[in-house]
């Protein structure tokens, strides 16, 4: 009887922070895992510093997004197009570039998640495993199927299942493969390496940790939860768990990769590099463990992807948000087709994903401008604008989104 009460009042405190676990799985997907594993595989845990920075402006912005729709009622794109003088061509840009990131994103996740479904084939059948095109229609055809009956709960349900195996399968893999501390603890000192690619990896540390799309995707799952004001308190618990957990996965994931990866040497340059490297740390279930983390993580990720475009969408036009409409039925469709796109591209799906993770660093600034003149517009936030801290807050992320931005634009070209 005790079990069930502790098993419950669990459930109901994982239901009582949804938005940031529903934020969690979708930021923390493979883009993260290839991003934070090519970082330490390169760099050891060096960048840690921007890493923190970054889950620490997270959670700011997440704040400063939540407070807006929680005052307003309305969500991001809605109240930047209303209440700016360039709102209107601002918002579209920011519903275009998002998209565009995101779909570049999700063939990347594909690309990975079904590389890593195959090296699993291989391990527990044996042979060369199963084809990746075969994998890739099995998982477009089942996540179209789920998208066709489901509703916003049932996504949130299933998100939260994945991000538990998905953090769980990393800690375990942390402590076989046992990082040091003390060269986490010095990467907090911050340096910048003088190697080709580091300015790239900073900006796609900034894009897969502080993405636009989670601030603006934000005001729209706290307006499902159907928070108000009133809610104010939960909504910043409900941020700071989300960005805390941002941080502990991705440092966790960039301690594995800096312990093996980097030790021996060795670039990230195809995720399978890096499942083959714990077949001998802790057999082909140390492998497994790993590739049911990122497949879950990838999982996780798509799903509100493939949500995106719709969602913005009745955001920008305000729009009833409901996933079995017309609308987010063709949508969905689409998206979840680019799901094939690696099967045409020759490039790999880690470098598709770090390039998709620098270019969300490029939109950074045109959400965190407006973010700063909104909450502080009294006609709309009332006796709820930002207080000092807020604003000094905002200006130095608006800086660093400045500079990651040019990090971006420095690591391309």
């Amino acid at each position: 009887m005790e079990k069930k009460k502790l098993t419950k009042r669990i459930l109901i405190g994982l239901t009582a922070i949804g938005p940031g676990l529903f934020l969690i799985g979708y930021n923390i997907g493979t883009g993260s895992i290839t991003t934070m594993a090519k970082v330490g595989a390169e760099h050891g845990m060096t960048l840690t510093w921007a890493l923190v920075l970054s889950c620490i402006f997270t959670y700011v912005l997440m704040v400063a997004y939540g407070k807006t729709t929680l005052v307003s009622g309305k969500t991001a794109l809605s109240t930047i197009k209303t209440n700016l003088i360039y709102g209107k061509p601002l918002a579209i840009y920011i519903l275009i570039a998002l998209v565009i990131g995101e779909l570049l994103a999700l063939m990347g996740i594909f690309g990975i998640v079904t590389d890593l479904i195959k090296e699993a084939s291989r391990l527990l059948f044996g042979g060369p495993g199963w084809n990746t095109l075969t994998i890739t229609v099995v998982l477009v055809i089942a996540l179209y199927a789920l998208l066709w009956i489901g509703k916003y709960q049932v996504f949130e349900k299933f998100l939260i299942i994945l991000v538990i195996l998905m953090g769980l399968s990393f800690i375990i893999v942390f402590f076989m493969v046992k990082p040091s501390f003390s060269s986490i603890a010095g990467g907090l000192v911050p340096s910048i390496p003088k190697t080709d690619g580091t300015l790239r990896l900073i900006a796609a540390i900034t894009g897969t940790t502080c993405s636009a799309a989670v601030f603006i995707m934000r005001s729209t799952v706290v307006a499902e939860k159907g928070w108000t004001i009133k809610n104010l308190k939960l909504e910043k618990r409900d941020s700071a768990v989300s960005a805390s957990m941002m941080l502990f996965l991705s440092l966790v994931i960039m301690a594995v990769s800096a312990g093996t990866l980097h030790v021996m040497g060795m670039k990230l340059n195809n995720t399978v590099e890096m499942i083959s490297l714990f077949e001998p740390l802790g057999g082909k279930i140390a492998a497994i463990i790993l590739i049911l983390g990122i497949v879950g993580a990838g999982i996780s990720s798509i799903f509100p992807i493939i949500l995106i475009a719709p969602w913005l969408i009745s955001d920008y036009t305000g729009r009833e948000r409901n996933i079995r409409s017309p609308m987010y039925r063709i949508l969905g469709l689409v998206g979840v087709l680019f799901g094939f796109g690696m099967q045409f591209i020759s490039t790999t799906p880690p470098l598709l994903m770090v390039f998709s993770q620098a270019f969300q660093a490029l939109i950074l600034p045109a959400v965190a401008i407006p973010i700063f003149i909104l909450i502080n517009r009294k006609s709309l936030m009332k006796e709820y604008v930002a207080g000092p801290a807020m604003n000094f807050s905002l200006v130095v992320i608006i800086f660093y989104s400045l500079l990651t931005s040019y990090f971006a634009i420095a690591g391309f070209f």
